[in-house]
């Protein structure tokens, strides 16, 4: 086997636990305006960046989203709620190459997630929210939390070096 192929799979080894960890995280969630806050999928997110990038992101968001929808334990609004932040974090800490900037995600995430949820509540889930902007306090209260609980986590990992031994 050669490298590629062992970094191809310890990705996709990562990536399933923190599927896992997302969707188990997801019971650990907040009723707000129709929408389930689930901020473990928002540190799953900004973990995500920081370890595999913005594409593995997505994809593990999606992954998650799906899980939940098809257990019952999530919302439609999963979708854009963990798929824009995890796009979000990927690309700043892609730019930035800084955990800080990576875990100000609740700012981006909630004014863009809180925006897109709102066509998703009216025409996918027949809600009937009441007004354009009514999701963003929800989701920037989700991505505030879960941000807070990454960026102490991957502090504690930095220091302990565990972080670059699972980046390289």
């Amino acid at each position: 086997m050669n490298q590629n192929e062992t970094t191809s799979t310890q990705k996709l080894a990562i990536a399933g636990v923190l599927t896992a960890a997302a969707v188990a995280g997801s019971l650990i969630s907040v009723p707000v305006a129709g929408s389930k806050c689930a901020p473990v999928q928002h540190m799953v997110n900004v973990f995500a960046a920081v370890i595999l990038g913005p594409w593995w992101g997505v994809g593990i968001a999606f992954c998650a989203s799906l899980i939940r929808n098809l257990l019952g334990i999530g919302s439609l609004l999963a979708f854009p709620g963990s798929m824009f932040g995890a796009l979000c974090c990927g690309l700043v800490f892609r730019l930035t190459g800084k955990l800080a900037p990576t875990c100000a995600e609740a700012l981006g995430t909630g004014i863009l997630v809180g925006l897109a949820a709102y066509p998703v509540a009216k025409l996918l889930m027949g809600l009937a929210p009441a007004g354009f902007t009514v999701y963003m306090l929800p989701f920037f209260i989700s991505t505030f939390a879960g941000s807070v609980l990454a960026f102490v986590l991957l502090r504690v990992f930095e220091k302990s070096q565990i972080l670059h031994t699972v980046r390289r």
